[in-house]
């Protein structure tokens, strides 16, 4: 059920997730004025995100929607520290989704933040437990 997702558990592993773009042409006057700092995501990424939207999507029975009331019920917070440090082997997939797509709507807040998840490793374990549910339902 959750392969349009778990496959970049493959596709993720030897990628370069994204860098960080930093003005560094401009002064800062009216005729040159700074571009904030962005990551530039990799295609990989890119299409990750694409697939965690369309997933949400295309099962609106889970109510992924309503991922940080999703969080909360699991006695986890929308937050860095709280969603990476969660032991995550009890959990349930609509709550591993929830973890997945706060991290992606966590981008939209604070630039930085998804790149954050990718390098330090949530990402490739909630999907590991996405695809060890999945065999199980198998």
């Amino acid at each position: 059920m959750y392969e349009s997702l778990t496959k970049y558990l493959t596709e993720l592993t030897d990628d370069e997730f994204g860098t960080w773009f930093i003005d560094k042409e401009n002064d800062g006057t009216p005729e040159h004025p700074i571009r904030m700092p962005y990551v530039n995501y990799s295609s990989t990424v890119e299409h990750f995100i694409s697939d965690v939207y369309g997933f949400m999507d295309e099962h609106e029975e889970m109510g992924l929607n309503h991922y940080t009331d999703i969080l909360k019920a699991n006695g986890i917070e929308w937050g860095m520290n709280s969603m990476t440090t969660a032991v995550i082997e009890n959990l349930d997939a609509k709550c591993i989704l929830a973890m997945i797509l706060g991290a992606v709507r966590a981008e939209k807040f604070c630039d930085g933040a998804l790149l954050g998840f990718l390098e330090e490793g949530s990402i490739a374990r909630w999907l590991e437990r996405l695809e060890a549910l999945d065999k199980a339902q198998e």
